[in-house]
């Protein structure tokens, strides 16, 4: 998981300047400088997503990779929903889980115009990419066919935690 946390701090890196508030930024950048240039032990200031982005859509590649980045960026429950539903419902189903969060989203009447949507996914060796979508209008729950409209009215579901066996 060490890894995967460190290919996500270098994403975010990038992604910052594109999507956060300024102060968000500030904060972030001082933090980088205070770590990097000045070599101060000082706590890694890790950006409060939720004022960047609406939605995650997160690779459900396990329920540990959740936990991991449940604790790094510390989303919602709510915001975590989609990924945690779409683990339970379909398992690891690689990079495909993300559009099957999307749909979860959109099927539950959550994305509004304007909207921004974080997608991330973990690769083999271990890469990390993301992309953020911006939602052009106010999607309406489907009436048509897609992997969740048959039961979207039983989710979420409550999935107990279960404790780490040392």
């Amino acid at each position: 998981m060490a890894v995967a946390g460190d290919a996500l701090k270098n994403n975010i890196t990038i992604l910052v300047p594109l999507v956060l508030h300024i102060w968000e930024q500030l904060l972030f950048f001082a933090t980088l400088v205070g770590m990097k240039l000045i070599k101060m032990k000082i706590w890694s200031y890790i950006p409060d997503c939720k004022l960047a982005f609406e939605h995650f859509c997160i690779h459900t590649g396990g329920r540990a990779v959740l936990d991991e980045l449940e604790k790094n960026l510390q989303p919602s429950e709510w915001h975590m929903e989609p990924s945690r539903m779409t683990l339970y419902r379909f398992g690891n189903t690689s990079s495909s889980s993300l559009w099957y969060e999307l749909d979860y989203t959109g099927t539950k009447g959550r994305i509004r115009n304007k909207d921004r949507i974080w997608q991330i996914v973990f690769g083999f060796g271990f890469k990390f990419n993301s992309v953020v979508w911006r939602a052009l209008k106010t999607v309406k729950p489907a009436e048509e066919k897609n992997p969740w409209i048959d039961e979207i009215e039983n989710f979420p579901i409550t999935i107990p935690r279960v404790a780490a066996i040392n």
